[in-house]
């Protein structure tokens, strides 16, 4: 039987107080209220450690990146106290023959409980053999692997969507996680990389209640996929004040104005960058001064330049775009101004002809 949770904690010296800290701090992140805290301290104490087995496919190891830099929790409590990483090619010791043996020794003692993660996708081109993994194609390793867990978590847009492997004209045939395994469930957590803190949470929410988050008709948690960045962004704003950066480093650059003209897609991108953020929460690419490339989205390379701004939302007031924002805005003031301008030239002209204005028109 694999130890739980609490019971590592406990031989690593964490007393009870930084355990129940912790799970409050998980409830937290995963957007739950304190009432779950109890709950998540009930499950880390009684449930057995999930075994996981983290296999890659076509992809540039930049979700493994990612998640080893989560902060809440901490990567090393996922990976060494809250799950038992038994096979990752990338982050474990063995190798070879030794890794493969691992492999095929979690799948025979766990079978049907342990945890299948993808990350980068299989090409089925030429029998699949632009990737090869122990010797014979990784689409065979996946399906080998996928037959006996309880569920697979796509990994970033290549396991996901496919993402660049996959852009026209795909001459591998990459192809994403879900279209290859029909018989298992799929939680998609896309992203060019993902979100570190959104890859623990994931983690720490299927194993503290046994069961999927809630997801969208795409597959993604409602949690951390439900609202567009546009949603939260804090240069919202200046979108529906028709406020926007015109070229780079130009003076609505620097004050932090929209830049939904300069190709920003967060209007169509569904995550959580605008409220969780990158690198323990300091910041995200929109702050950062450029605007999001819309890489948690399906086809996303395929969908023209980053920096062509998307021409069909209707995201403004009663439905109109950012071009009528502007336009609108700016009709809106000038007639404001042209209205004043008429009334002030109106009372000069009867001051200096003497007519006295009748009350009400001042």
């Amino acid at each position: 039987m694999t130890d739980t949770f609490y019971e590592v904690l406990r031989r690593q010296g964490i007393t009870r107080r930084s355990f129940l800290k912790f799970c409050s701090l998980t409830a937290t992140s995963l957007g739950l209220g304190s009432a779950f805290a109890p709950k998540i301290a009930h499950a880390l104490e009684t449930k057995p450690r999930t075994p996981v087995i983290w296999l890659h496919g076509l992809e540039c190891t930049c979700c493994s990146e990612s998640f080893i830099r989560s902060a809440h929790p901490l990567t090393k409590d996922v990976v060494l106290s809250m799950l038992s990483l038994d096979y990752d090619d990338t982050l474990m010791a063995a190798a070879g023959h030794q890794a493969e043996a691992i492999l095929d020794e979690v799948r025979a003692k766990y079978k049907g409980n342990y945890i299948l993660a993808v990350e980068g996708n299989p090409p089925l081109n030429e029998d699949g053999m632009f990737c090869i993994q122990s010797g014979r194609p990784f689409i065979e390793k996946l399906k080998e692997t996928a037959a006996d867990c309880k569920a697979i978590i796509s990994w970033g847009s290549c396991a996901s969507w496919g993402c660049v492997q996959a852009a026209k004209p795909n001459p591998t045939r990459a192809t994403p996680v879900h279209k290859v395994i029909f018989d298992k469930p799929i939680i998609k957590v896309p992203g060019c990389p993902p979100i570190a803190e959104v890859m623990t949470a994931v983690v720490t929410y299927m194993l503290t209640f046994d069961r999927l988050p809630e997801l969208d008709r795409q597959g993604r948690p409602k949690m951390f996929y439900g609202q567009r960045i546009h949603d939260k962004c804090y240069r919202r704003p200046h979108f529906d004040a028709g406020q926007f950066v015109e070229q780079w480093d130009d003076d609505q650059a620097r004050m932090g104005y929209c830049l939904y003209k300069m190709g920003c897609k967060g209007p169509t991108t569904y995550n959580a960058c605008s409220t969780v953020r990158w690198n323990e929460g300091v910041s995200f690419p929109i702050q950062s001064g450029h605007g999001c490339i819309g890489c948690s989205e399906d086809g996303f390379w395929d969908k023209g330049s980053f920096y062509d701004r998307v021409t069909d939302i209707q995201q403004f007031g009663v439905e109109a775009n950012a071009d009528k924002v502007g336009g609108t805005a700016a009709g809106v003031v000038g007639a404001s101004i042209a209205a004043h301008a008429a009334v002030t030239a109106l009372a000069r002209a009867r001051q200096k002809t003497g007519i006295d204005t009748p009350k009400g028109e001042d």
